[in-house]
């Protein structure tokens, strides 16, 4: 997600130039007397504005493709956890550790406590070592789900019959919240997703006091 935001800013400070440079000449040619013949003419001009936009082009699509690819890509995962999506909560299964699977509700309002999060904060919450790779599959009991963690970048369709995977990573300690990114339902808003990003050693304890 970091490397997106980067990829976003520098995006948008190339559209924020060609957009003055572009308006400048529009306001030139609209506003002065005389209007200079070299914009309107010539094949070095032509040759310009065909070749820059191209040149343009291809210094925006590189980054991005490299973007795609490490999305898309698995390196060497350490953890494997898969995310059933079900009308209307979560359920998930460690598959590298035994008799560690468990469902996810959302917290109701009336039974809140001081430090939960209205709407988006779960009974058992997802937990997970930082600074780990973690490969997630991803499928669906009954209708067409999607696993999306927005500060994360991740956005993965969880598709009955169909296994789906993703990998993430997580850099810091501390929560992270998203929710299921596809209509499935009248409850849809009510099937939220947290991450509890914990370290290695508090994350060995756990898995000893669950498995």
């Amino acid at each position: 997600m970091e490397q997106l935001t980067f990829f976003h800013d520098n995006t948008l400070l190339i559209l924020i130039i060609i957009t003055i440079l572009v308006g400048q000449m529009l306001f030139s040619m609209l506003f002065n007397k005389f209007i200079n013949r070299f914009l309107l003419e010539g094949q070095l001009i032509e040759m310009i504005w065909t070749i820059l936009p191209a040149l343009i082009l291809i210094i925006i699509a590189l980054p991005s493709l490299r973007l795609l690819y490490l999305m898309d890509e698995n390196l060497n995962p350490m953890i494997t956890i898969k995310a059933i999506g079900h009308q209307w909560y979560w359920s998930y299964e460690y598959s590298d550790y035994k008799n560690i699977e468990f469902d996810s509700y959302m917290i109701p309002i009336n039974e809140l406590k001081q430090m939960n999060f209205r709407l988006m904060d779960v009974d058992n919450r997802l937990v997970i070592p930082f600074n780990t790779q973690v490969r997630v599959l991803t499928s669906s009991t009954d209708v067409i789900h999607s696993w999306a963690i927005p500060s994360l970048g991740v956005k993965i369709d969880s598709i009955p019959g169909r296994l789906n995977q993703t990998n993430l990573m997580i850099n810091r300690t501390g929560l992270l919240f998203g929710q299921c990114s596809e209509i499935c339902g009248a409850n849809h808003s009510f099937m939220p997703i947290t991450i509890e990003s914990i370290s290695a050693n508090s994350f060995m304890k756990w898995v000893s006091t669950n498995n």
